[in-house]
């Protein structure tokens, strides 16, 4: 979320905002999310608005466990999210939603014949609650400028709701049509003007009851982990370097196993720049670096944020 451990002023406190540029980003692959500052601090009471645009190449980045071979898929489109801190028995707390629409375009080969689709629509929204458990309590503006992260511990839930565009006669759609539940656990350490993150979690499934002409597929749980090193300049702005691993998610269609087991690496960075007291622009990138399914897709993400209330 936010801010330089020694100068808490309200420019650095934007710049440090880090609540949805990757996490929006990531929402049509939220099994390989390397969003930073998911635990930063922040001052309560406050709203962030983001628009963004992210697009994706590569690898297949809807549902990476569908039985395709060479996917080529470009996924590009509009972002909207709010985001919004508040106090929770004594602790900082956040909710945020996220909904994405995208147009997705290109080719694959299933059972050995070539394929194409192009589809434009809803993805399957986010939502998420986060609560900092240790070292960093609910704060008003006021009692928050004296504030100075050490360590850090939240942990956070996302929820992933199948109401994005879905059509059963397709293996390649903008929803998963089903739910998917992503708990995590994280650390963030400050030292001096690095902030160091740590965090592991796992996505859990519910069945997809009406997949590809009506079958039932199940996908086993992903386990996640990711560690993202965050640089805050003097002046406001902050670069990240991320990272992020998942392995598992094998899926069985009707009972039969698919032997599709993920076990999948991605690197990415993330700038911030405060424009104005309640304006920033956030640039992220990302890639596949190692994946055992056809999943090494590229992301680029451009978001404006703007954000109100909490006496800012």
């Amino acid at each position: 979320m936010l801010a330089d451990r020694r100068t808490p002023g309200p420019v650095r406190l934007l710049a440090g905002a880090g609540l949805l540029a990757c996490g929006a980003a990531g929402a049509p692959v939220h099994a390989q999310n390397i969003e930073p500052r998911a635990y930063a601090p922040a001052p309560t009471g406050v709203n962030f608005l983001v628009l963004a645009y992210v697009g994706t190449r590569g690898g297949l980045s809807t549902d990476n466990s569908t039985p395709l071979k060479d996917p080529h898929l470009a996924v590009q489109g509009p972002i909207l999210g709010y985001a919004r801190t508040f106090g929770l028995l004594g602790q900082l707390a956040k909710f945020d939603a996220i909904v994405p629409s995208a147009r997705l375009s290109g080719s694959a080969t299933f059972q050995g014949q070539p394929v194409e689709r192009q589809v434009s629509g809803l993805m399957d929204p986010l939502v998420r609650l986060s609560v900092n458990l240790v070292g960093s309590p609910a704060l008003a503006l006021e009692e928050f400028r004296s504030y100075r992260q050490d360590v850090i511990v939240g942990a956070s839930l996302q929820v992933s709701l199948p109401l994005g565009q879905y059509d059963n006669t397709r293996l390649v759609n903008l929803s998963a049509n089903r739910w998917a539940f992503h708990p995590e656990i994280g650390v963030s350490k400050a030292m001096d003007r690095w902030v160091l993150e740590l965090a592991t979690g796992a996505v859990l499934y519910t069945t997809n009851k009406d997949f590809f002409g009506g079958q039932h597929r199940h996908q086993d749980p992903i386990l996640t982990a990711r560690a993202n090193a965050i640089y805050n300049f003097r002046s406001g702005p902050w670069l990240s370097v991320d990272t992020s691993y998942f392995t598992g998610g094998e899926t069985t269609l009707d009972g039969r196993p698919e032997n599709n087991l993920q076990r999948n690496w991605r690197v990415g960075t993330t700038f911030a720049y405060p424009v104005n007291p309640s304006v920033s622009v956030k640039l992220n990138a990302s890639r596949g670096v190692s994946a055992r399914t056809g999943n090494n897709f590229d992301l680029l993400g451009v978001a404006l944020q703007y954000r109100w209330g909490g006496g800012l």
